[in-house]
């Protein structure tokens, strides 16, 4: 009787029987984030919607696919299974640099569209596949176009289509698509020197992933020549279940040096080469290399050590001089971006800048320099998206209304006011055509997972291709009675920063209540937005699920408020960042529900890092933390990322010094864990075991989960289960006033 009244309570407190939200479920297939596709693209002819989706049975299995649009088709083009079966053994540099795009899942993840529409190419298990899609009576075929024993990367198709380029053995080849001749670019590369490759703060710190760069009519190529020799060697193990693998990896570490750079451009057919001057200081970044339409100049952005400045510059192949186009400086850093476009008439181009604390569009002319700014206000443009050169039409993304959502505007070349085109609220990340008179709108909010449609560039839908309705038949509709959504909201500090927040609790509200707060806080991130959250979202789902406020806000120094929001951090990492997350516990004991004795921190990699921070300089405030994968000595991270923000160490040591975390060590009085992948190449393990000691040497308690074998990512569904249900198991114990049992 005892356990049929207890049911009957249970049913008529959620409404029905329903399945709990567990952890397991969040990793498993079919995804709970439904079918929407990825990687999407409209054909250079503008007939058809690529993307890749992945299996049901497995989610991280990805397949090509294509939508018709005239027809309102969707198919299959390209079933990975039929190409290749079983695990890919990726070669070392081809994982460092899916790690470095955070590129996860197998089968077909990438591919480039030939310019005329009718063929894709796509790399797939180290080799090489062309697919032509079919035409008139002509069926559909695949050519493997690379069956080599070696593992190529960085594998892209010529701007008209005739060629593939890769790298092999750290050198560059390019292939003629009809004859089959291979023609090797470089033959020097090897051992310390590496042709038409990204260096490793390039990949890891640039967005820089490739040291090449076809010219459009296919005529020449440009590439890099890289010398790792003036780069430190550090030694660093990789510890695996069963074995233990010592590894020499070129390290740049902050105030070390870096590669040495070489820029040259090749003719295809004659192999004349000409090499670039960059200029007498050799201590500098290439971070972009693109070419003009008149396929005469050839673009790269220069920056200095300190990168203090960027030098937009040109090379003119017809008589080998250069230019300065542009020069940007600040006090601080000047921050990377893509947005530079050159128009078909040769002569203007479009480049953003935060010269004025915010990143706004600017229409150049090449010779005679700024014609106009395009936008301005105390908001931010996050991408230039296309130019319909016809009707003189800039598209843009930004956060003109709100900076927590993602909307697509347009703007005249004339700098008539900003229009925006998306309607609905929340995130917006859209893709066009060539032609720019279509574009793939990939849409979410933090309580719906993405849906893609195609839309004219006024906006007006055309047509669904993944509505991903949560309906009775999606994965997420089992877990809707108990789905909490979330406030956003704002407050003010202390020196009168408006910071925005996320909130989100319990569905059954009583008495007071623990708190998670999630965070990153560092450069480049933004955590509070209006925009589906994937397996983290869900996490935070299933955390709320279980009783717990969950609460995030962005600090200063994060991104998409402006360079003026950034630049606090200058020099005094984990500083301003702490006082605006403290700021946020503050407005959290201003709530009713929530327990200001019982409030945990949790963040990875930066977030680590701030975690770590939290609970040292801010112990009377958080309770608990989780630093996942966490930097702890900023002298041990590398160069580009490192020195932008905090200076050059052997100039500001004592600013390093007051980074780092060991000097507040001893502040430390709550509840510690630690968790790191034993493989990391990015957040060297180092970082880990150098803060273990030192609280071991301090006799201070804490709790580690090291994970063999891992990268700075941790990935694997098993493994992240496992993390999952340590974090939460840990926040549990430390966290909950009955304290439940542990989860398995």
């Amino acid at each position: 009787m005892k356990k049929l009244l207890a049911l009957l309570l249970c049913i008529s407190t959620n409404g029905f029987a329903q399945e709990s939200l567990s952890i397991e479920r969040i990793y498993a297939s079919p995804a709970l984030d439904g079918t929407a596709p990825d990687k999407l693209t409209i054909s250079p002819d503008g007939k058809r919607v690529t993307f890749l989706q992945g299996k049901q049975d497995d989610f991280e299995r990805l397949d090509l696919w294509e939508y018709h649009i005239d027809s309102g088709e969707t198919r299959l083009l390209v079933n990975s299974d039929d190409l290749h079966q079983g695990e890919e053994a990726l070669s070392d540099e081809e994982r460092a640099r899916r790690e470095r795009m955070r590129l996860s899942g197998s089968g077909i993840v990438t591919y480039t569209w030939s310019t005329d529409g009718k063929a894709i190419l796509f790399p797939l298990a180290g080799d090489a596949y062309y697919y032509r899609l079919a035409e008139g009576d002509k069926p559909a075929e695949i050519k493997r176009l690379l069956n080599t024993e070696a593992f190529e990367t960085d594998v892209q198709l010529s701007p008209k289509g005739n060629f593939i380029s890769y790298i092999r053995e750290q050198n560059l080849y390019v292939k003629n698509i009809a004859s089959g001749k291979e023609t090797a670019i470089t033959t020097q590369g090897g051992g310390d020197i590496k042709y038409g490759m990204a260096e490793f703060v390039a990949q890891e710190e640039m967005s820089r992933l490739t040291g090449y760069w076809w010219s459009p009519d296919e005529q020449h190529i440009a590439f890099t020549r890289v010398d790792e020799s003036p780069v430190d060697v550090i030694t660093r193990s990789e510890i695996y279940a069963d074995s233990i693998t010592m590894i020499e990896q070129k390290y740049p570490s902050a105030g070390t040096d870096n590669v040495d750079i070489q820029l040259a451009i090749q003719h295809i057919g004659s192999g004349e080469r000409q090499q670039v001057d960059l200029g007498e200081n050799k201590d500098i970044y290439l971070a972009r290399g693109q070419w003009a339409k008149d396929n005469i100049h050839f673009t790269y952005q220069v920056q200095s050590r300190n990168q203090q400045t960027l030098w937009l510059k040109a090379y003119n192949l017809s008589n080998r001089q250069q230019k300065v186009l542009i020069t940007e400086s600040s006090n601080t850093w000047v921050n990377l971006h893509d947005a530079l476009h050159f128009l078909k008439d040769k002569q203007h181009y479009l480049w953003a800048s935060e010269r004025d604390g915010f990143k706004h569009l600017y229409l150049y002319h090449i010779n005679d320099g700024l014609v106009r700014q395009l936008t301005q206000g105390d908001w931010v443009v996050t991408s230039l998206d296309a130019v319909d050169e016809a009707t003189e039409t800039v598209y843009f993304s930004g956060r003109k209304d709100t900076p927590i959502e993602n909307h697509l505007y347009r703007v005249n070349l004339a700098g008539d006011d900003v229009q925006r085109i998306s309607q609905r609220d929340g995130f917006h990340n859209v893709s066009f055509g060539d032609s720019a008179d279509i574009y793939v709108d990939k849409f979410s909010t933090v309580n719906t997972p993405p849906q893609v449609s195609l839309h004219r560039a006024d906006g007006e839908r055309i047509a669904w291709l993944e509505e991903n309705q949560v309906d009775e038949n999606h994965p997420l509709h089992a877990f809707q009675q108990q789905w909490v959504a979330p406030e956003f909201g704002t407050f003010s500090t202390a020196d009168n920063e408006t910071l925005h927040y996320r909130l989100y609790k319990p569905q059954n509200m009583s008495g007071k209540h623990p708190v998670i707060v999630y965070l990153y806080g560092g450069p480049g991130v933004q955590v509070v937005t209006n925009q589906w959250g994937g397996h983290r979202g869900l996490l935070m789902q299933h955390w709320v699920n279980k009783g717990y406020v969950v609460f995030s806000v962005d600090n200063r120094g994060s991104k998409y408020r402006g360079k003026k929001f950034e630049d606090p951090l200058y020099l005094k990492m984990g500083d301003i960042e702490v006082q605006d997350q403290i700021a946020g516990v503050k407005f959290l004991h201003t709530l009713p529900y929530v327990d200001k004795k019982r409030i945990g921190v949790y963040g990875h990699s930066y977030g680590g890092y701030m975690s770590i921070m939290a609970m040292f300089k801010g112990a009377d405030y958080f309770a608990a933390g989780v630093a996942g994968a966490p930097v702890t000595d900023w002298r041990l991270y590398d160069t580009h990322y490192t020195e932008r923000f905090m200076g050059d160490p052997r100039e500001v040591d004592a600013a390093y010094t007051a980074a780092s975390v060991f000097p507040h060590a001893s502040n430390l009085k709550g509840p510690l864990l630690i968790y790191h992948g034993m493989a990391d190449d990015n957040v060297l393990f180092t970082h880990a075991t150098k803060l273990y000691k030192h609280l071991q040497d301090m006799a201070l308690p804490f709790e580690v989960m090291d994970y063999p074998g891992k990268k700075h990512s941790i990935r694997g569904e098993k493994t992240r289960v496992h993390l999952g249900h340590t974090i939460t198991n840990f926040f549990d114990r430390n966290l909950m006033p009955s304290k439940p049992s542990v989860e398995r």
